[in-house]
């Protein structure tokens, strides 16, 4: 069994897309996953797959279907192996006091570099961000709530999906996961 970290985007978010994370963990399990945990009520669920080499592509294909023909609405899924999400975090270029008020947009591909040469020109106060292949790290002043580089801005920009975590919540996904 192979342990994978999924993460929802949008769920439980301004009373839209609303499920609950036990329902979450059922689904999950009928569709053949096991060793089912959520994580608070955004979107986080960890899990094993009987087939590990089953690609991140295809366990988020079969996630995304799942709550679609279940709840009917349509929900971007992004599967992580832990050794993944483990790199994300050890690669995050800020400081240590940083990192730790940092976020993460997860990007479900690598964005095309001259889109990131574009938005790397931008400059927006109180808010510092770097774009890497598989993840934006963004460290705000302010916090999270009155970004203007949110998770919208980064998907219209790079024209990829991305799903977005603070470092608490990475840091206890590996740590649940392990």
């Amino acid at each position: 069994m192979k342990t994978h970290i999924a993460l929802l985007r949008g769920l439980n978010v301004g009373g839209h897309k609303i499920l609950k994370m036990a329902d979450l963990k059922l689904l999950f399990e009928s569709l053949g996953f096991a060793e089912v945990t959520t994580y608070i009520q955004s979107g986080n669920v960890l899990f094993s797959s009987s087939e590990p080499q089953m690609k991140a592509l295809i366990l988020e294909e079969i996630i995304s279907e799942g709550i679609k023909e279940l709840y009917g609405f349509e929900v971007p899924v992004l599967v992580k192996e832990i050794s993944e999400v483990e790199a994300i975090l050890a690669a995050c270029p800020f400081s240590e006091a940083k990192k730790m008020a940092s976020f993460f947009t997860l990007l479900n591909q690598k964005p095309s570099e001259d889109l990131v040469k574009e938005i790397s020109k931008l400059d927006f106060p109180d808010e510092e961000f770097i774009i890497t292949e598989n993840c934006v790290y963004l460290f705000s002043e302010k916090g999270y709530n009155e970004v203007k580089c949110n998770n919208n801005f980064f998907e219209k920009k790079l024209k990829v999906a991305a799903t977005t975590r603070n470092h608490r919540t990475m840091a206890k996904l590996v740590e649940l996961a392990k």
